[in-house]
């Protein structure tokens, strides 16, 4: 067996997969079907400061290979994570990461400031697509000095592995990348998802309740694939890819491309144990181009 092992800053994964925020739950909900032991790491649902409720029913719909949601971030708020998820989660032997999300940047501070104090959590995964209340709704993401500005305060805030979501609805997504690595990001993550639409033509009505969402599935992969070269080449710190993985093949042009390690989001609806058949396949795609080790292969596109 090749050794798959890759390091994301300070953060040793066992192997280049982890769980993309958001399609996992908090890992439990997955335990019957998957050794979660065996997965590289596992990034849980969106966490936010307060409580949310998310956005109202209809919130998911089917497209062609792929899927619109707008859940809305709903979860019961960082204090209710600490208390009872983290005991749940805490002795789980793999890296139980969480994703950070919220309105206004001394909400994301506080929030990662509470994560911090988690002995067992090594990293967060920063959510900057996020509507910035205080600039009129714009996400964090879609501009360098947004960006910058949620990452300075979250890295005063927070000293373990800081990993940054970034946003595919962006013109340049390099500059997003470079000014995060600038403000203190460890990593990077991309793509989150792009926004989509679906309509109801018998109705004459959205089939989303807020009209919009946030595609993702097979159908982005070429979009992201993309993104993560673009940036790999821009920052010195790694990259970890995502946008439409659904087994080891794609996982493993993410790889070329220049990712570090790599998250599955969608596919876990359609196999709850895809994670580990993605590790298996890289395995034995090493093993076939005789590749001791995973990190052979990170970057090693050819012109």
């Amino acid at each position: 067996m090749a050794d798959l092992s890759v390091n994301i800053g300070k953060l040793q994964l066992k192997n280049p997969v982890m769980t993309a925020s958001g399609t996992f739950g908090y890992g439990l909900e997955f335990a019957d079907f998957v050794n979660l032991e065996d997965i590289g790491g596992i990034i849980v649902k969106g966490t936010t400061l307060k409580p949310r409720e998310g956005n109202p029913y209809p919130r998911m719909a089917e497209t062609p290979q792929g899927m619109l949601n707008c859940v809305g971030l709903q979860n019961k708020g960082v204090d209710y994570f600490c208390e009872h998820i983290y005991p749940q989660i805490k002795d789980i032997r793999t890296n139980m990461i969480v994703n950070v999300s919220g309105s206004c940047c001394e909400d994301y501070a506080e929030c990662a400031a509470r994560i911090n104090e988690l002995e067992r959590i090594p990293a967060i995964e920063l959510n900057i697509s996020c509507p910035n209340v205080k600039q009129g709704g714009m996400a964090f993401g879609v501009t360098a000095e947004g960006a910058s500005a949620v990452v300075k305060a979250v890295r005063k805030a927070y000293d373990k592995t800081l990993i940054v979501k970034l946003s595919p609805n962006v013109t340049n997504v390099a500059d997003i990348a470079r000014s995060v690595e600038d403000a203190g990001a460890d990593s990077v993550s991309l793509i989150n998802t792009l926004m989509g639409m679906a309509i109801d033509i018998e109705k004459r009505r959205p089939v989303l309740s807020i009209a919009t969402g946030g595609l993702s599935g097979p159908a982005v992969k070429p979009v992201a694939l993309r993104m993560v070269w673009q940036v790999a080449q821009a920052v010195k710190i790694p990259v970890v890819g995502l946008g439409g993985i659904m087994n080891a093949r794609d996982a493993i042009e993410f790889l070329l491309a220049g990712a570090s390690a790599i998250e599955i989001g969608t596919a876990n609806f359609i196999d709850p144990a895809v994670t580990v058949k993605v590790a298996r396949g890289i395995d034995e795609y090493l093993e076939r181009h005789g590749c001791r080790s995973v990190r052979e292969i990170i970057g090693a596109l050819g012109e």
